[in-house]
């Protein structure tokens, strides 16, 4: 037998992670090791939102719900985003098909391509994590102020 296991989940690279609002503009974005397991970057996501501005009372800080794929089925993550009072809509491994997340799931893949829509992130060209996360965070400055900006004309 030649060269590695084919199974193998020691993968080199890198992985992009954005929490997005239901209309798809990125609210957080992180980067991570690909070998990792995504359920790890769900708390820092959730903690990065930023405060949104209101019209009428406190600033908001939590989405309403929030919709995930099997990846993030962990029962101490359901717990932790239910006690933060954000409704919780993660497919269940074994139980739900991953068809039934589809009408959501195309929201936040169509933010993912609209950050790889700048040719810097297509391929990682930076040694360091913390270069490549800030150009990610420029590309999602720049998406939701391009996206914004459309909408108030």
């Amino acid at each position: 037998m030649t060269g590695p296991n084919p199974v193998d989940r020691g993968k080199t690279g890198s992985k992009i992670h954005v929490l997005s609002d239901r209309a798809g503009l990125p609210l957080s974005v992180a980067v991570s090791a690909a070998n990792t397991n995504d359920a790890d970057a769900l708390k820092p996501l959730v903690r990065a939102i930023p405060a949104i501005k209101s019209r009428r009372g406190p600033r908001r800080r939590k989405p309403g719900k929030l919709h995930a794929d099997k990846a993030y089925d962990h029962t101490e993550l359901r717990d932790w985003v239910r006690n933060r009072g954000i409704g919780v809509r993660i497919a269940r491994k074994g139980i739900e098909s991953s068809q039934k997340l589809g009408k959501h799931r195309w929201v936040i893949e169509r933010s993912i391509a609209w950050l790889f829509g700048y040719h810097r992130l297509n391929i990682r060209y930076e040694r360091y994590a913390n270069h490549f996360c800030g150009f990610l965070t420029l590309a999602a400055a720049l998406t939701c102020y391009k996206k914004l900006a459309k909408s108030r004309t």
